[in-house]
């Protein structure tokens, strides 16, 4: 069972960044593919961006591209979103995903593992 749990969410105006961050309790994610995925109140949850095991390969939801990034750390214990050039359509409940086979995709179903999700919320 792995626990994933993120931080970083808040409020933040039109243009801003905010960075967030998933961690597992105890153990590292290098063996996971990882995803962050997003969601609406009333909207299905819509995938945001990917990364690999090694080599970080990545991959992001078009409207994402060139603004989003994801990332791991060195010693591969967390992941992290950068979000820059935010916008109001950005706000969502965001949540990190864990899975330990399938390939750099956005299929949700794959995913085994998620986290609880933090508030992102953009005003114009």
């Amino acid at each position: 069972q792995v626990q994933l749990v993120e931080s970083g969410g808040g409020l933040v105006q039109a243009g801003g960044s905010l960075r967030l961050s998933c961690a597992a309790s105890g153990r590292t994610l290098s063996s996971y593919i990882m995803g962050w995925f997003r969601q609406v109140p009333g909207k299905e949850r819509e995938f945001v961006a990917a990364i690999s095991r090694i080599p970080d390969s990545t991959y992001y939801l078009a409207s994402v591209k060139g603004r989003f990034t994801i990332s791991r750390d060195n010693a591969r214990t967390t992941v992290s979103l950068q979000m820059n050039s935010l916008r109001p359509e950005d706000t969502a409940v965001y949540s990190c995903a864990a899975k330990g086979s399938g390939g750099l995709n956005s299929r949700i179903e794959e995913y085994d593992y998620w986290g609880q999700g933090t508030q992102v919320t953009v005003s114009s």
